[in-house]
């Protein structure tokens, strides 16, 4: 890495702790909580300091308005299985203007993505296992 580089790095990494008491602040005012990780996150200041630094740009890109941001956030949540995740990505949409009929139907494709997760793949051990299957599901009879 260039020498500059690592200047701005380690400058910045010295200021990690200072820095983590701040998005600890602005995460209970962003979400309403701060999610248990972070706290646990933050007994590691630069490791924190990066991580959710990195989330947050990521969260809040550009290109998203805050609502549409919060509403994939609920279907990302919805679709790793992260239940608290969720509960708090709703309130902050609702917070950004999402209404519930937006939020509801979030969820719902969420979770018809979802439901792939689990066929897709059994699926296809199904049809690796019993080859006979491909033709079966194509035959005149199995078309009803």
């Amino acid at each position: 890495m260039k020498p500059e580089n690592q200047k701005t790095i380690d400058e910045f990494l010295s200021r990690a702790d200072e820095m983590g008491d701040d998005i600890i602040a602005q995460t209970e005012e962003w979400l309403g909580v701060v999610p248990f990780i972070f706290t646990l996150m933050r007994e590691r200041p630069e490791a924190f300091a990066l991580s959710v630094l990195g989330d947050y740009h990521t969260a809040r890109p550009a290109s998203l308005d805050p609502k549409t941001a919060e509403l994939v956030a609920i279907a990302a949540a919805a679709g790793a299985g992260a239940d608290n995740c969720v509960r708090v990505h709703i309130g902050t949409a609702l917070k950004e203007g999402a209404t519930r009929d937006e939020i509801l139907d979030t969820i719902l494709i969420a979770g018809i993505i979802g439901k792939t997760r689990v066929l897709a793949p059994a699926l296809r051990a199904f049809r690796d296992r019993l080859p006979e299957a491909d033709s079966l599901s194509t035959s005149p009879k199995n078309r009803s």
